[in-house]
C-alpha cells in the first residue's frame, strides 16, 4: 500500500446548471422532465503547499431521497442543496486529514438527523468525496484505480464500518481491478413508449423501447413495475413481445419502487406474472429484485420468501453505513451502489459482500447520471467494484452534451473518444452492442481528463 495522502480542505464552490429531460422519465410517484445538476469544485493542500482542484456532479432529483408526496420539486431541490453545504461547511473547517478521515470524522454530524432524512444528508458527503478523490489523484498525478488499490485515501477500520478491521480493507482495495468495459443496463420507465411513441421527440436518437434494443443492442434491462397488478402484467407482456423477439438472451431486473405494502403482496404479483404464459421466458430471465417494499416498513420485515425466487436487493432503505448488515439479516441478499450514496459506502458493501459469500452482490444503479464527469466517475467506480452491467438512464432521457457549449463538449469527446460520439452536432454517450468502453477513464485525476467549465454555470445559492 501507498502512504495515506494528507491534505486540508482550503475551499470548496458549488454551481449549477439545468438539464432539460428529452422524454419524461417516472419512477415511484414522480414524472420527471428537467431538474438541476450541481458541480462542486473542491481546492485541496498537502503539507508540503501544494495544492489542486476537484470536481464532481450529480443531479438534483426529488422524490426519490425524500418521497414526501406534500414536498414539491423545489423543495426537494433545497434539500439536497442543503445537504451539501452542510458537507461544505464540515469540510471546510476540519484539519488536515486523510480523504476517508475526513469523510469519517465528520460523518456522524452530518448524519444526526431523522432516519427518514439520511438518503438526503448522505448526499452532501457523496459529492464532495468524488471531487476530493478527483484533487488527490490529479495532485499525486495517478488514476482513481490506482489510488483506491493503493489506498491513497487512507481507507481504515474507522469506527463506522461496524467492526471491519484495516489489514482485511487493505486486502481487498488491492485485489480490485478496472475493467475496459461495462455493459448497461437499460432503464423501462414507467411511462416509456414501447413501440411507437405518441409525441415524438424527432432527434434522431432511439425514443422506443424497440428502437433501443435495435440501436444500442442492450442485452441487461432494468424495469420499474408500479404496485398495479393487472396494468404492470400487461406492461410487463408488451415488453416481453419485444425483447424476446429482438434480443432472445436479455436479462432484466425488476424495480419494485417501494410499491408493494409487504412481502405477501409482492409474492402474489409475482406469482401472478409467473402464471401468464406471454411471460415465461421473461420470468426465466429476472435476475434480482430492486427493494419492492415501502422504506417505512422495509427493514422491519423478513424478505427471505421473496428472495428464495429471486435475490432482492436494499436501495431506497440503504441510508446509512450500518443498513446493509441488517438487511442480510432480513433475507435481502445485494444492495445498490449509487454514485449519490457514497463511494466509501461502496466499497464497504462489496467487502460485506465478499466477507458474507458468493449469495451475496452489489448492484450497480442509477439516478440520471449525466454525460461529462458524474456519469465518467460512477462508470468508474462500477468497474473498479468489478460489476459487469450497471443501469444506465441518463443518456436516454437527456441528449448527451445538449445546451453546454461546444468548447466542453469537444473536451471531453477529445479526452474519451471511447465513451463519447458526435450527433448531430451534440456529443453523446456510445453504447454498442450493449457495451460502454471505458479505457480512456482510467487516467490521471478520478475518471476525466477533461473538466466542466464552471464560467458557464451559476453559482449555486
Amino acid at each position: 500500500m501507498t502512504e495515506p495522502a494528507t491534505i486540508s480542505v482550503k475551499d470548496i464552490a458549488l454551481f449549477e446548471r439545468d438539464i432539460k429531460l428529452r422524454m419524461p422519465f417516472r419512477f415511484g410517484i414522480v414524472t420527471l422532465r428537467e431538474a438541476p445538476q450541481i458541480f462542486a469544485k473542491v481546492t485541496i493542500e498537502d503539507a508540503r503547499g501544494r495544492r489542486a482542484e476537484g470536481f464532481s456532479a450529480e443531479v438534483l432529483a426529488p422524490k426519490w431521497f425524500d418521497k414526501n408526496p406534500e414536498l414539491t420539486n423545489e423543495e426537494n431541490f433545497e434539500q439536497l442543496r442543503q445537504s451539501v453545504k452542510r458537507a461544505q461547511s464540515a469540510y471546510l473547517a476540519a484539519g488536515a486529514s486523510t480523504p476517508f478521515a475526513l469523510f469519517a470524522d465528520t460523518y456522524p454530524a452530518q448524519m444526526n438527523v431523522a432516519p427518514d432524512q439520511r438518503l438526503v444528508a448522505s448526499f452532501g458527503q457523496a459529492v464532495l468525496d468524488r471531487a476530493v478523490m478527483d484533487g488527490v489523484c490529479r495532485m499525486q498525478e495517478v488514476s482513481f484505480s490506482t489510488a483506491v488499490r493503493g489506498n491513497l485515501m487512507g481507507m481504515t477500520g474507522h469506527e463506522i464500518l461496524g467492526g471491519l478491521q484495516s489489514d482485511e480493507i487493505d486486502a481487498f482495495l488491492t485485489s480490485l481491478a478496472p475493467a475496459a468495459s461495462v455493459a448497461a443496463r437499460h432503464t423501462v420507465g414507467m411511462v416509456d413508449p414501447l413501440n411507437d411513441n405518441p409525441d415524438p421527440v424527432s432527434d434522431g436518437l432511439p425514443e422506443t423501447l424497440r428502437q433501443v434494443v435495435e440501436v444500442y443492442g442492450h442485452q441487461y434491462y432494468k424495469i420499474k413495475v408500479g404496485g398495479d397488478a393487472a396494468a404492470d402484467t400487461e406492461r410487463l407482456c408488451a415488453i416481453a413481445a419485444i425483447l424476446d423477439q429482438h434480443r432472445p438472451d436479455y436479462l432484466v431486473s425488476l424495480d419494485g419502487n417501494e410499491q408493494y405494502p409487504d412481502p405477501a403482496a409482492f409474492l402474489d404479483f409475482f406469482d401472478q406474472l409467473n402464471k401468464t404464459p406471454p411471460l415465461q421466458n421473461f420470468m426465466d430471465r429476472v435476475i434480482f429484485i430492486e427493494q419492492p417494499i415501502a422504506r417505512a416498513t422495509a427493514l422491519s420485515q423478513d424478505i427471505s420468501s421473496v428472495s428464495a425466487e429471486r435475490p432482492v436487493i436494499i436501495d431506497e432503505s440503504d441510508n446509512a453505513l450500518d443498513v446493509f448488515p441488517q438487511a442480510m439479516d432480513l433475507g435481502y441478499r445485494g444492495v445498490s451502489t449509487k454514485s449519490c450514496k457514497g463511494l466509501y459506502k461502496s466499497l464497504t458493501n462489496l467487502l460485506r459482500c465478499r466477507k458474507a459469500g458468493a449469495d451475496y452482490f452489489l448492484s450497480a444503479e442509477d439516478l440520471t447520471m449525466q454525460a461529462g464527469i458524474a456519469v465518467q466517475q460512477d462508470l468508474a467506480l462500477i468497474s473498479l467494484l468489478g460489476l459487469g452491467h450497471v443501469e444506465r438512464n441518463g443518456h436516454h432521457y437527456v441528449k448527451g452534451f445538449t445546451g453546454i457549449a461546444r468548447d466542453e463538449q469537444d473536451a471531453f469527446l477529445q479526452a474519451h473518444p471511447d465513451l463519447y460520439h458526435d450527433h448531430d452536432g451534440t456529443v453523446v454517450l456510445r453504447i454498442k452492442d450493449g457495451v460502454v468502453n471505458i479505457s480512456s477513464l482510467d487516467c490521471v485525476g478520478f475518471a476525466s481528463q477533461a473538466l466542466p467549465d464552471v464560467k458557464t454555470m451559476r453559482a449555486t445559492g
